[in-house]
């Protein structure tokens, strides 16, 4: 049994390695598939950040007998004068901060450079530096001029892609449009895969996914922006420079599970110290004072148990996705695992259950 077992296993995965083979071979067929599906991720993942956070809206207006279409039309027209609003008064001064930080990158490095020389004449700090330390200068100096100029580069580069890609970008409300009227639509639809006799299970899976899906995303929508409000008012009081710029930034790196609020404090400390250590160090204060009224208040609130994922996991699950897709798998990582999880978990029940039936016929 178990013999038999083991040769129907290793030709399956033969088969599978077989077909892989075969398909890297005629791969200029799946090309325009491949560019296709890469052109759609980008809008795809902009109407379900939106989808998910906005579908309660939908469903309470429903409640209240409102006519679906008219509470999409409704929420895009609120969308609407929100966004005229964020261009009125959020993009100039966001705009100003950007061109102001990419025009000052080259005079940063030396800034902190004279902020940490001056370091050294304190008593106190100069305790934990060696007497010899140009070396030591020179290659801080090394590393933050590629970190700064990367940084630099990638932010115009970033802004320059949004300018490049507004077409692609413009079908993201297209798509949220449709997915919020035809929401009760879209599982009947998902069903019509499932054999008959796995509609049933199929259904409860479908509807996990969205569960899980819909907590996590929403749920960190509500906690980030909590999160970036915390940290405007505590830059804005101690005078910090680009706060606004480093409040976007960070409210998209949350995204990422506990890697994400590590690389959002790195450029808060960075330009803290162009302006002096103290500021450097009342910055860090704030970002820890944010993420511990994150971890220890707003979490909870929000997600209560629902993440059910170790933080280990959490880790190499940000790590393999950063690996594959850089920044981009690094913020879908976390809602694809769990996705992946809930599927394999319901398809293994499925096996089993009809593996019992087969025994007890």
């Amino acid at each position: 049994m178990l013999r038999n077992r083991f040769f129907v296993v290793g030709a399956g995965i033969a088969l599978v390695l077989l077909i892989i083979f075969l398909g890297s071979l005629v791969k200029f067929i799946f090309d325009p598939i491949v560019s296709l599906v890469s052109l759609l991720v980008v809008p795809l993942l902009i109407a379900a950040f939106f989808y998910y956070p906005l579908r309660p809206v939908i469903r309470y207006l429903e409640r209240h007998r409102w006519n679906r279409n008219v509470s999409v039309m409704t929420i895009f027209l609120v969308g609407l004068l929100i966004l005229v609003g964020c261009s009125l008064w959020v993009w100039p001064p966001l705009s100003e901060q950007v061109n102001t930080l990419i025009d000052n990158a080259p005079n940063i490095t030396q800034s902190i450079i004279d902020q940490i020389q001056q370091l050294q004449n304190t008593p106190a700090f100069a305790r934990f530096v060696p007497d010899n330390n140009e070396e030591m200068l020179s290659r801080l100096t090394g590393y933050l001029n590629t970190a700064i100029t990367w940084v630099s580069e990638n932010i115009s580069s970033m802004f320059s892609f949004i300018s490049s890609f507004m077409l692609v970008l413009a079908t993201a409300p297209i798509l949220l449009y449709f997915l919020l009227r035809d929401d009760n639509r879209v599982t009947p639809q998902l069903m019509k895969i499932f054999p008959e006799r796995f509609k049933e299970d199929g259904r409860v899976m479908l509807d996990d996914i969205d569960t899980s899906l819909s907590n996590f995303i929403a749920g960190r929508v509500i906690v980030n922006f909590g999160l970036c409000i915390i940290l405007y008012i505590g830059f804005l009081i101690i005078g910090l420079p680009y706060s606004l710029l480093l409040v976007i930034i960070a409210f998209f790196l949350n995204f990422i599970p506990f890697i994400g609020a590590f690389v959002a404090a790195v450029p808060v400390g960075i330009i803290g110290l162009i302006e002096s250590p103290s500021m450097a160090l009342w910055s860090i204060v704030i970002v820890i004072i944010a993420q511990l009224i994150q971890n220890n208040v707003l979490e909870p609130l929000v997600f209560g148990k629902q993440l059910d994922m170790h933080p280990f996991t959490v880790i190499v699950v940000v790590l393999v996705g950063g690996d594959i897709m850089g920044i981009l798998g690094m913020l879908i990582c976390i809602p694809v695992y769990m996705t992946l999880k809930i599927i394999i978990q319901h398809v293994y029940q499925m096996y089993v259950k009809n593996k019992i039936k087969q025994t007890l016929n």
